[in-house]
């Protein structure tokens, strides 16, 4: 198959089936529902651009989601507090059935030292969301090669005696 369509291909299974970056710290299962939706929503519009040529990267709700979990996990600092509640309330606005996001805590605009930094994490977000789709395909090749020589080694006819079957079996776990 053609690289380029693989790629399509590889993308759009990303949307739907891609994982969530989170911060690590153990808080990925307090992700709201509706962030993770607006998420895989997001992914699809980014997908659109980037098939009209723009920068594939990473979307306001997931770093919504990751600067969330970072946020419960360390104190972030001013600037970093400021993206936080500059991609949370676009996303709250525009994905959350609440209509409005507090005025009190509203960001609507950034600086551009921090309008720099939210694009470093767009873009480090969609390259970890590429490589963790990567290692889980990595990982199911593998199983599927397991599973398929391990059934090769099984299979009565190709098993002359007891002792060539445990000699294959020795030789597979060294693979």
């Amino acid at each position: 198959m053609d690289y380029e369509v693989e790629k399509r291909i590889s993308d759009m299974t990303g949307i739907f089936s891609g994982p969530i970056i989170v911060y690590p710290g153990g808080w990925s299962d307090t992700v709201p529902q509706w962030l993770k939706k607006a998420i895989t929503l997001e992914r699809l519009a980014m997908n659109m651009k980037a098939l009209k040529g723009d920068e594939a990267t990473g979307t306001d709700a997931e770093c919504c989601a990751y600067l969330y979990t970072a946020s419960l996990t360390t104190p972030l600092d001013s600037d970093w507090t400021q993206i936080y509640l500059y991609v949370s309330t676009k996303s709250y606005e525009q994905w959350s059935d609440q209509a409005k996001m507090p005025k009190d805590v509203a960001v609507h605009s950034l600086n551009d030292y921090q309008m720099n930094e939210l694009s470093k994490l767009k873009r480090w977000i969609y390259q970890a969301r590429c490589k963790a789709r990567q290692e889980t395909g990595r990982i199911r090749t593998r199983q599927n090669r397991e599973a398929e020589s391990k059934k090769i080694i099984r299979d009565p006819a190709t098993s002359f005696d007891s002792r060539n079957e445990s000699v294959l079996h020795e030789t597979q776990r060294e693979i």
